[in-house]
């Protein structure tokens, strides 16, 4: 189908075509996907594809389609800089939105969302290019997109505890990791807001979430050194995990809500997490530490 064909199609409410095979076209869309052109895949693609989902269209093909959608996050996955990491980031968005229909009408089973999990994660801790916005090919946003994923598969209702657990590694372990980008597009509220969505489960004890927090922490300190600085503090991936506590500290406070397109997000998200006062406040003595000498020190008072 040409461009204007599909614009044709966006423009009559997305309905389906009834000219050609949906497996064919559902295929033209997901290389659209990857396409550097942004009007191509954020214009046509990805609003395509995400109204058919919320219609129901690939409802007995939802497995499928996700599977599919799975391999686009290795294609290039090493490379930095050039127009691969479109594809890998907007298949991780595109199975945000699979695994959000599934946890909408419950019809792919644990096996297969376990493993999208998986390839998930594995991708997430493993991308390097983190640009948000690239000139010529518009949003890349791949550690956006990737915090969208990981709050789908933590509304999953195949994540318990554990699998939940691996998720809040995941996250600390891309908070921490090395790189050259600094986070300017909102990637810490976007992945703090994965953590809330987590949270909101209430399905993990806070002896599991403060050490977690304790890990992050020590990644906001300067490494010990012989009377001069050693190396230039704060290091890009500090800068990057001091944002992502402050966010995730003022959405603990304010509290956050869920998308109203997905169903289970208003019962989600209507009472605060169990554990918030005591998580709240172990949030902030992370942050008081990491510059001791500018914040008062406080008892820890139960927040109301």
């Amino acid at each position: 189908m040409t461009e204007s064909t599909w614009e044709s199609v966006r423009s009559r409410g997305m309905d389906v075509p009834d000219d050609r095979p949906l497996h064919e076209m559902t295929a033209e869309l997901v290389q659209m996907l990857g396409d550097p052109e942004p009007r191509v895949r954020e214009e046509i693609a990805y609003p395509v594809l995400t109204a058919w989902l919320q219609r129901g269209v690939f409802d007995d093909l939802l497995a499928g389609l996700g599977d599919g959608i799975v391999s686009g996050l290795g294609f290039g996955l090493g490379r930095d800089g050039d127009s691969s990491v479109i594809r890998r980031s907007y298949s991780a968005l595109m199975l945000a939105e699979i695994v959000g229909r599934d946890n909408d009408v419950h019809l792919v089973q644990a096996p297969t969302v376990l493993a999208w999990g998986d390839a998930a994660t594995s991708w997430y801790v493993r991308e390097f290019d983190h640009r948000g916005w690239i000139p010529e090919m518009g949003w890349a946003h791949a550690i956006a997109h990737g915090a969208d994923l990981l709050a789908a598969l933590a509304r999953s209702r195949h994540f318990g505890a554990l699998e939940l657990t691996v998720l809040l590694d995941v996250v600390a372990d891309r908070v921490l990791a090395p790189t050259a980008y600094t986070w300017r597009h909102g990637e810490d509220d976007r992945l703090a807001f994965a953590v809330m969505t987590l949270l909101h489960r209430n399905a993990l004890d806070t002896t599991l979430v403060e050490p977690w927090l304790a890990r992050l922490g020590a990644g906001l300190r300067p490494p010990p050194t012989r009377g001069h600085l050693e190396v230039e503090w704060p290091t890009t991936e500090a800068r990057n995990t001091s944002a992502f506590m402050r966010a995730l500290h003022l959405q603990l406070a304010l509290g956050v809500q869920g998308r109203s397109d997905l169903r289970g997000d208003a019962a989600l998200f209507a009472e605060q997490p169990t554990d918030r006062a005591d998580l709240l406040l172990a949030v902030l003595d992370q942050i008081r530490a990491e510059s001791p000498w500018l914040y008062r020190p406080t008892s820890r008072t139960p927040v109301p």
